[in-house]
C-alpha cells in the first residue's frame, strides 16, 4: 500500500481506503500477508450465468424447479386472505408477523426439535440468510460454505464483501473435520442445509448431527445457519444443529412445496440475531407482506399439500434414477430432495454431450468451488419411461464417474 501510495501521489491512507472499497464490493479478496487479488468474475456477475440454453425439442431437467403439477391452487388461499384483509387491515405499526403463521411455525419446530425462539419472516431463505449475515458480520469475514452447494448462496457470500471458506460435503451433510478445519482457521458464520442439500441432495443424518454439533461447541461464537428448505418435499427425519452455539437461526421455505413465486420463509433463531434482523427490517421493507402471509395460513390449515406424497414422488423418481445410471456402472448421489449430483471427469463436454442427445443437465460449475466437475439432474418433471433413456445418455456422455465421493 504504501509503495502504491508513493507511485501515485496520494496519502497511504487514501490507498487503504480504496482497497477496503474494493474488498467491501466483492472485486478483490485479501489473504493477510499472501496479498490481495483481484476476483475471477465481480461477485454480482452470478453463477446464474453458467446455464445451458435449451433449445427447442431437449429435455430440461437443470432448472431446480419444483413439479408444478405438486403445487397447491393459490386461488383460494388468497381469496380467504383479501377477505380477511378487508376486515383486518393491516397498517403501519402493526406486527410484522402473522400470529397464527408464528403459531403454526413454533408448533412444527417444536415437533422437529428445533429450540425455542422468536419467529420472523423473510423473503425467501436467501433473503433470510443475507439479513442473518449481515446482522452479525463485517467485510473480509470468513463464511463457511458447503461445496458442491447452492449457487445463489456461494455469489451472495462474496458479493456482501465476505470470504467463502468451503466445506466438503458427502451423503450425510457437511463433513466434520472440514467443518472443524474451517472454523479453527477463522470462519465465523457457517451455513449448513439440513435436507435436499442443492445440489448433492445430501440429509444431515442423526450421526452426523451429533458430530457437528460437538465441533459447534467448541466454537460457541460461532454464527450458524440452517436451511431447512426442503420441508415438505422431503422423506427423511430432521436433525437440527440449533442451539449449539451463542448465535444461530433455523430459516424454512414454502418455495419447494407451495410456490417459489410466494418468496416467503419462516425463521427461528437466539433473541439478539432476530431483534436485529427485525429491527434492520423494519427499515427497509418493513414486513413481509400480511396478506401472503395469511394465504400461508390458509394453505397451511387446508393441508393444501400432502407432504408425504409429495416427498415420495420426488424420492421415487430420485431413486430411479439413481438405481438406472449405477446399473450403467455411474455413481451418483441424490439423498433427499429433487435432485441427483452425478461426479463426472470433463464437466463441460458432458453437458454438450448430452444437450446433442436431447437432455439439458446444469453445469456442476454453478455449484462448485473447490469440489471436481460434475453435473447436477433435477428429476422433479421426470416421467418413468424417461429414467432408462436419461440414465443410457448420461452413461454414454460421462462413463464411469471417478469416484463415489464429491471431493
Amino acid at each position: 500500500m504504501r509503495e502504491l501510495a508513493v507511485r501515485l501521489g496520494v496519502n497511504a491512507n487514501t490507498v487503504a481506503a480504496a482497497y477496503r472499497t474494493l474488498r467491501e464490493r466483492g472485486v478483490i479478496e485479501t489473504a493477510g500477508r499472501r496479498g490481495s487479488r483481484v476476483r475471477p468474475k465481480p461477485a454480482t456477475t452470478g453463477r446464474e450465468e453458467i446455464r445451458v440454453d435449451v433449445p427447442e425439442g431437449v429435455r430440461d431437467v437443470a432448472d431446480g424447479n419444483p413439479d408444478p403439477a405438486l403445487l397447491p391452487r393459490l386461488a383460494e388461499a388468497f381469496a380467504a386472505a383479501a377477505a380477511q384483509s378487508d376486515r383486518e387491515p393491516v397498517l403501519y405499526g402493526h406486527d410484522p408477523v402473522e400470529p397464527e403463521l408464528a403459531r403454526l411455525v413454533r408448533a412444527a419446530l417444536d415437533a422437529d426439535g428445533v429450540p425455542d425462539g422468536p419467529i420472523a419472516v423473510a423473503s425467501g431463505s436467501l433473503d433470510a440468510v443475507e439479513r442473518v449475515l449481515m446482522a452479525h458480520l463485517k467485510p473480509g469475514d470468513q463464511v463457511a460454505v458447503e461445496d458442491p452447494g447452492w449457487g445463489s448462496l456461494l455469489d451472495l457470500v462474496p458479493a456482501l464483501g465476505l470470504r467463502t471458506v468451503p466445506v466438503g460435503v458427502d451423503d450425510e451433510g457437511p463433513r466434520t473435520d472440514d467443518v472443524r478445519r474451517a472454523l479453527e482457521s477463522g470462519a465465523r458464520a457457517v451455513i449448513v442445509t439440513d435436507r435436499a442439500q442443492n445440489p448433492t441432495g445430501a440429509a444431515v443424518g442423526a450421526a452426523r448431527a451429533r458430530a457437528l454439533r460437538s465441533v459447534l461447541r467448541e466454537h460457541p461464537e460461532t454464527l450458524l445457519i440452517e436451511d431447512d428448505h426442503g420441508h415438505g418435499i422431503v422423506d427423511v427425519p430432521l436433525h437440527p444443529l440449533a442451539g449449539a452455539t451463542r448465535h444461530w437461526v433455523f430459516v424454512r421455505s414454502v418455495a419447494k412445496a407451495w410456490g417459489p413465486d410466494l418468496r416467503l420463509s419462516v425463521f427461528t433463531g437466539d433473541a439478539v440475531t432476530v431483534d436485529r434482523v427485525r429491527g434492520r427490517q423494519r427499515l427497509g421493507p418493513g414486513w413481509v407482506s400480511r396478506l401472503v402471509q395469511r394465504a400461508a395460513v390458509r394453505l397451511w390449515r387446508d393441508g393444501a399439500v400432502d407432504t408425504r406424497e409429495v416427498a415420495a414422488s420426488y424420492g421415487a423418481r430420485r431413486d430411479a434414477l439413481v438405481r438406472a445410471l449405477a446399473e450403467h456402472g455411474v455413481a451418483a448421489h441424490g439423498r433427499s430432495g429433487m435432485n441427483v449430483w452425478v461426479p463426472v471427469p470433463d464437466e463441460t463436454g458432458a453437458v454438450a454431450r448430452l444437450l446433442h442427445a436431447g437432455w439439458a443437465v446444469a453445469p456442476g460449475a454453478r455449484f462448485r468451488l473447490n469440489t471436481p466437475p460434475g453435473i447436477r439432474i433435477t428429476v422433479s418433471t421426470l416421467t418413468a419411461q424417461e429414467t432408462g433413456p436419461l440414465a443410457e445418455a448420461v452413461a454414454k456422455a460421462v462413463g464411469p464417474a471417478p469416484s463415489r465421493t464429491y471431493v
